[in-house]
C-alpha cells in the first residue's frame, strides 16, 4: 500500500510508475499526497465466450489453422482468431460468416462478408455489428473472393 510517506519520497522523481494489485499509479515531480497522482486502473472488463471452434483446411493448398471465437466484451461482440491462427496467401482474402455447419470450397449463397482479412498469421479481432443475427450462422470461413475459394472454416 501506497501512503503520504512513500509519495514524499519518490516525489523528486520526475515520473514514477508503480504497479499496485490491478491499478497503475503514475506520481508526478512534486506529488507529495494522493490527491495529486493520477490513478489508471486496469480495464478488466468480463469476456463471455458466445461461440468458438477451430479452422480446418477446406482447399489443401491453402492450410487453415488456429481458434475463433465469438466474444462479448463491453456490450460488443467480437469474431476474435488466437495468436495460433494461420492461413495461405492470396489475394482479396475475406472474413465470412456462413449458415452451415461446414463450408464448401466455392460459395455460392449463405454467406455473409464480415470484413477483409486483417493479417494471415496472428491473433486478431472483427467487430460484429449490432443487427447481425448470430443465429443465422453457424461457422466462419476464410475466403478468397476473386477465385471464390474457402481456404478454411471453424463450425462454431
Amino acid at each position: 500500500m501506497i501512503n503520504q510517506k512513500h509519495l514524499h519520497a519518490i516525489g523528486l522523481a520526475s515520473t514514477l510508475l508503480i504497479t499496485v494489485s490491478s491499478s497503475i499509479i503514475t506520481v508526478g515531480a512534486k506529488a507529495n499526497s494522493l490527491e495529486s497522482a493520477t490513478i489508471i486502473a486496469d480495464n478488466h472488463s468480463e469476456m463471455n465466450v458466445i461461440a468458438e471452434g477451430n479452422f480446418v483446411t477446406v482447399e489443401q493448398d491453402h492450410p487453415t489453422a488456429g481458434q475463433a471465437q465469438i466474444v462479448e466484451e463491453n456490450g460488443q461482440r467480437y469474431l476474435k482468431f488466437d495468436a495460433d491462427f494461420t492461413t495461405a496467401r492470396g489475394p482479396d482474402v475475406n472474413v465470412v460468416m456462413h449458415r452451415n455447419t461446414s463450408v464448401p470450397v466455392n460459395l455460392q449463397e449463405e454467406y455473409i462478408i464480415l470484413a477483409p482479412l486483417q493479417s494471415f498469421d496472428g491473433a486478431q479481432q472483427y467487430l460484429i455489428p449490432d443487427d447481425f443475427n448470430l443465429d443465422e450462422y453457424q461457422s466462419v470461413a476464410i475466403w478468397c473472393r476473386q477465385f471464390n475459394v474457402t481456404f478454411g472454416y471453424a463450425t462454431l
